[in-house]
């Protein structure tokens, strides 16, 4: 399909920036102080209006969802100056540079310039993408992740083309794929997965991992999953450039043959794309066509759980799973992939027979366990992974003794930031013991420290308790249950989704 092509304007739209993103992991606008020579045209576009930006691909909405098939041969116009200044706006200010060494402020000086110059690059063929900068994050079993800093303008680029592709592409995903998609969280998966565990016949449950999936995507068959929609070659030229950009590391570049960038802007979408024709449409035709019982389908990213009525159903479809990824450059973990009976009738199932009670498997932070309410009914149960929980403690600690010789109030108050930020995603329906543990543990940690900052200090558990009830939260569930609030947000929920 041509997609119509609309003038574009070299100079820069007025935008406002965002108050409320549209687009999931966006950061929102902070206080900072103004920058001199753009204070008033900064302040006089942040007075507008910004659902321009989304009112401006409304055309490409329409058209990617009424025809499913049709490529869009021209979409670049769509970067213009104006989504190239929102994305800007979008990215996250103390972000860390890469190898230009080009930070948020420092692109500020001369922003409309600079817009303008890249906004000529991107439209003249002479933008070139930079290798990221490679840097090392601890994971929680001890080892390193690898993240790439991408540069500045290759963050400003990829963040506009993002919006323009997820015009699309958020009319094609499936219902069951939540990770970085816009309107959609962490919670929303949790959710859909303990309704589907709880109201529907789930028996089995295969806890699915992708063996380094950034690390492993094949750049062949991602470019060929573009091209089913994405038929302007000037698109599909820059996404290779970010692929084929490599990292830098120790002042030397190295190649990249395969696989996406972990921390560049793009690669969550690049990947939602490839798990898209790989995992989520060939699983629902699967379910379609050959289970025998109900089945349900959760995917966050590279996360995925699946659940079955019928364990022959789960066995097949296991099989059939590795044997898909195996076709596309992937594969499952062996060791973290497991097929495990959990359900409503799994405690009694596995009584009967004799043998332990059901396993448990994680999601998302949370391991879910197979439990019982009051009246000794089942009911679902979640509780903050012990090993997350160890590592944030020992995250907290080191800053604690960073932050030794500061005053208590300074202390409570980053404590309670910490606190409040952990309890804002793990405080859910039956997890009131693991709240109350790690509010305990940081209280401790903080006596222990109070008493090693002077020998003389004798700080005791009854004035420490004052101290913690003066600066941090108490545990309290805030999440509503996972039934009342996604029958809310998906009021005609479809019961494989």
């Amino acid at each position: 399909m041509m997609y119509g092509h609309e003038k574009s304007d070299s100079s820069i739209v007025a935008m406002k920036s965002a108050n409320k993103p549209v687009q999931a992991g966006a950061e929102s606008m902070e206080p900072r102080g103004e920058a001199k020579g753009n204070t008033e045209w900064l302040r006089m576009r942040r007075t507008q209006c910004r659902e321009s930006v989304s009112q401006r691909l409304d055309r490409v909405r329409q058209a990617a969802k009424h025809k499913k098939k049709e490529r869009f041969t021209a979409l670049l116009h769509h970067v213009d100056t104006a989504l190239l200044l929102t994305s800007y706006l979008w990215l996250k200010r103390s972000a860390a540079a890469g190898v230009d060494g080009m930070t948020w402020a420092d692109y500020e000086h001369d922003l409309e310039a600079n817009l303008v110059d890249l906004h000529r690059r991107i439209h003249s063929n002479s933008y070139r993408a930079k290798p990221s900068r490679r840097q090392y994050i601890p994971k929680p079993d001890g080892r390193q992740r690898p993240l790439g800093i991408a540069a500045l303008e290759d963050k400003i680029v990829q963040r506009a083309l993002v919006e323009v592709l997820n015009a699309i592409y958020e009319q094609d995903f499936m219902g069951f794929s939540y990770g970085f998609r816009p309107k959609r969280g962490q919670h929303d998966a949790l959710d859909a997965l303990a309704v589907g565990i709880t109201r529907t016949k789930v028996n089995w449950i295969l806890d699915a991992d992708i063996s380094r999936f950034f690390d492993t995507v094949s750049h062949k068959w991602l470019i060929r999953f573009l091209e089913h929609r994405i038929g302007d070659p000037r698109v599909i030229r820059l996404i290779n450039k970010w692929l084929k950009a490599g990292f830098m590391e120790d002042g030397v570049v190295t190649a990249t043959e395969e696989g996406t960038p972990q921390g560049a802007v793009i690669s969550p979408l690049l990947a939602n794309i490839y798990l898209h024709y790989v995992f989520d449409l060939w699983a629902d035709q699967w379910r379609k066509r050959h289970a025998l019982g109900h089945m349900i389908l959760i995917r966050y990213a590279d996360d995925i759980v699946v659940g079955f009525d019928k364990a022959y159903d789960a066995r097949r479809f296991q099989a059939a799973l590795h044997k898909r990824m195996e076709q596309f450059s992937l594969s499952l973990h062996p060791e973290k992939t497991r097929l495990l009976e959990f359900g409503r009738f799994a405690a009694a199932n596995r009584t009967q027979r004799g043998t332990s009670k059901p396993e448990t498997f994680n999601f998302l932070g949370f391991t879910h366990i197979c439990g019982q309410d009051r009246q000794g009914g089942f009911q679902l149960k979640r509780k903050s992974r012990r090993d997350r929980m160890r590592a944030k403690l020992g995250e907290i600690k080191i800053e604690l003794r960073r932050r030794m010789h500061h005053s208590i109030p300074e202390q409570g108050k980053w404590l309670r930031q910490v606190v409040s930020g952990f309890f804002a995603y793990h405080a859910v329906p039956t997890n009131s013991k693991s709240l109350s543990a790690f509010r305990h543990h940081v209280v401790n940690l903080w006596r222990r420290m109070l008493r090693y900052r002077s020998q003389k200090d004798r700080t005791r558990w009854d004035r420490i308790a004052r101290i913690a009830d003066a600066w941090l939260p108490p545990p309290r569930i805030l999440h509503p249950w996972p039934t009342v609030r996604f029958a809310a947000k998906y009021p005609r929920w479809e019961p494989g989704a």
